[in-house]
């Protein structure tokens, strides 16, 4: 799936979405990434969600967004409530949703001027 972006922003935009990648800036991905509004994209180190730890949350929490999007991949899943104590700890908001949902509403939202995270897992084919 193609997504448009404005081009004028200056901030980070997914362009594109599909089964095993996800294209920032119309430059495809295919790991999971933390990409952050203000310009940072970095390697968010997990395969799958099972894999979600505490240090993954805090990798988050250190970043200072103002609210962080979780995409879990293919579909929504939830992770253990123990996980998202760091975040509610750290008064930042957070949705959690599958990927393509999280990619719309990161786009959305940083079309708002919103200072937002998204952590984004990119299931392989």
């Amino acid at each position: 799936m193609k997504l448009q972006s404005d081009p004028h922003s200056g901030a980070n935009t997914i362009t594109g979405y599909g089964p095993g990648y996800v294209e920032i800036n119309q430059t495809p991905y295919t790991h999971a990434v933390l990409l952050s509004s203000d310009g940072a994209i970095s390697e968010w180190p997990l395969k799958s969600f099972e894999e979600l730890a505490a240090t993954h949350f805090d990798q988050m929490v250190n970043l200072q967004p103002e609210l962080i999007l979780i995409g879990t991949g293919s579909r929504q899943r939830f992770p253990k409530p123990e996980l998202l104590k760091t975040l509610i700890s750290a008064k930042i908001g957070f949705e959690i949703m599958d990927s393509q949902a999280a990619c719309r509403t990161y786009n959305i939202l940083v079309g708002e001027g919103r200072r937002v995270l998204l952590a984004l897992i990119v299931e392989p084919i």
